[in-house]
């Protein structure tokens, strides 16, 4: 059966189009708010917007679109969208702003670090409004990294938001972009007991060990139906990590690798089809049995496949792949299960005049 497919190429005036989170409302539309750029760059601290689009045909075809949250610093980026328990919409994104070292010695035009944490917002009316967003952390300046599509709600109520921590991110002298002075991090758990209205960190953090240079990165997290949580990092290893919970994520077992995913700097996500109770994931598979090798411009972010497990996590089978152009790179993926499909978002740059995160993708699966 034909997959239905929406592009959202980037344009003069808007450089791209990034990834970003989908829900479904209470008349069956579905709301998808992604990050629309509207400068000259297409940087992740280039000035951008949260825009709305909406389908009435289960993501066949989409509206057009509307800001949602305008960029009140640097950048907005990497929506979360979920329905909590308790009927509310929660949007989760990051904020990227420019704040002062706090140093005692600060030089003249000192362009001071940049900050990335996350904020939440709620809609009580099925996304027309949003409550005022309220920064989840309350930390110092920090740089937090948290993917699009990460907030999850367990079957006990509680909300998990995972994130990975760098360390703080200054600016080169005489330079306007900034750079990490820390690029290996750590991966923290965010927990709230109260439909999103508090929030703290987990007991216990995921460290990675010390020859894994590339830390913990764009966790995500799903719960397997013993209560347990499974997370799952990406790395530079060759494929994505993994750790579990018993708890309802506060501690963690020792990530290990995960060879079941076999991968190179992208991020993997993973949800459960509800008509089938399995857990579907998606993510670029560098498993050299598709014959596909990755060209200059994907990133080594392709092939995009998709594939299922009935054994929560032990195995996975019946592999597709979605995209396969090697000289593209697919990345940053949203997953809906709605209107008897499922319905996917992700980047879709590369080749010639386009980079991989400057084109977005919507496909709908039958």
């Amino acid at each position: 059966m034909t997959d239905f497919i929406t592009n959202i190429f980037h344009s003069e005036g808007n450089p791209r189009n990034s990834e970003g989170s989908m829900v479904q409302l209470q008349d069956g539309r579905i709301l998808f708010i992604y990050t629309r750029y509207n400068s000259t760059s297409w940087s992740d601290e280039a000035h951008a917007d949260l825009v709305a689009i909406t389908s009435s045909d289960g993501g066949k075809t989409w509206s057009d679109w509307r800001v949602v949250i305008k960029n009140r610093a640097q950048n907005v980026m990497s929506v979360s969208l979920l329905r909590l328990q308790n009927g509310r919409i929660a949007l989760v994104f990051l904020e990227k702003s420019i704040k002062d070292r706090g140093l005692l010695d600060k030089q003249p035009n000192d362009p001071g670090i940049i900050d990335c944490r996350p904020y939440i917002s709620f809609s009580d009316d099925e996304g027309l409004t949003w409550t005022k967003p309220e920064d989840m952390t309350k930390y110092p300046p920090i740089y937090i990294v948290g993917n699009n599509d990460r907030l999850v709600q367990l079957s006990t109520g509680r909300l998990i938001y995972p994130i990975a921590i760098h360390h703080l991110t200054p600016f080169k002298p005489g330079s306007t972009s900034p750079y990490s002075s820390h690029q290996r991090s750590e991966t923290y758990f965010l927990i709230s007991d109260d439909q999103g209205l508090t929030w703290r960190e987990s007991k216990q953090c995921c460290y990675p060990p010390q020859d894994l240079t590339s830390g913990l990165r764009e966790p995500g997290v799903v719960e397997l139906s013993d209560g347990s949580v499974m997370a799952w990092f990406r790395t530079n290893s060759g494929s994505q990590w993994k750790a579990f919970s018993h708890d309802g994520g506060d501690s963690w077992s020792a990530a290990q690798p995960a060879p079941e995913f076999l991968s190179m700097e992208s991020p993997l996500s993973i949800k459960r089809d509800p008509w089938t109770n399995e857990l579907v994931a998606v993510w670029s598979d560098l498993n050299p049995k598709h014959g596909i090798v990755p060209q200059e411009g994907s990133w080594n972010r392709t092939p995009l496949v998709i594939a299922r497990s009935s054994d929560e996590a032990k195995t996975w089978t019946r592999h597709r792949i979605l995209e396969k152009e090697p000289d593209h790179g697919y990345c940053y993926i949203s997953m809906l299960f709605a209107n008897n499909g499922l319905i996917l978002s992700y980047c879709c740059g590369g080749g010639k005049g386009s980079a991989v995160l400057q084109d977005l993708r919507v496909r709908r699966i039958e």
